[in-house]
């Protein structure tokens, strides 16, 4: 699977009083990554996901380490790859980087979930991954 790309700028809001990123902030922005990969190249909206099929992706497991600071103003670019396709998980890999320099790796294993019983479900069993299956299928084989 090819490498997606998320662009993002530091906004106030993500900053604590001296202008950095403050570190919880980085996880909003992941998941905004994962997000706007499942809508961009998955073509499943989380809307669609979660309020038409009553699905969900929670995280499993989250592990970042933080290599510089971001600041207010910095374009960051967040780099997602598809490491493992399991029955019912992900896991991804997720860098951000500034004009090159790399400010964080992470690896997030994320579970899909029906949302009536909150149990794991199969990709598999939902013909909206087909494209997921199949592509992942064909970069591995």
């Amino acid at each position: 699977m090819t490498l997606f790309e998320f662009h993002h700028r530091v906004l106030f809001q993500h900053c604590d009083p001296a202008g950095m990123v403050f570190y919880p902030r980085y996880f909003e922005m992941i998941n905004a990554c994962v997000e706007t990969w499942f809508e961009q190249d998955l073509k499943v909206p989380f809307k669609q996901l979660h309020l038409q099929l009553g699905l969900s992706v929670p995280t499993a497991s989250t592990q970042t380490k933080f290599h510089a600071p971001s600041h207010l103003g910095d374009q960051l670019v967040f780099q997602l790859q598809l490491l493992k396709l399991g029955n019912t998980s992900l896991q991804l890999s997720i860098n951000a980087l500034c004009e090159g320099q790399l400010r964080l790796r992470n690896e997030t294993t994320i579970v899909l979930i029906e949302q009536n019983n909150g149990r794991p479900t199969p990709w598999q069993r939902h013909k909206c991954f087909s494209g997921l299956i199949h592509s992942h299928t064909h970069t591995h084989e």
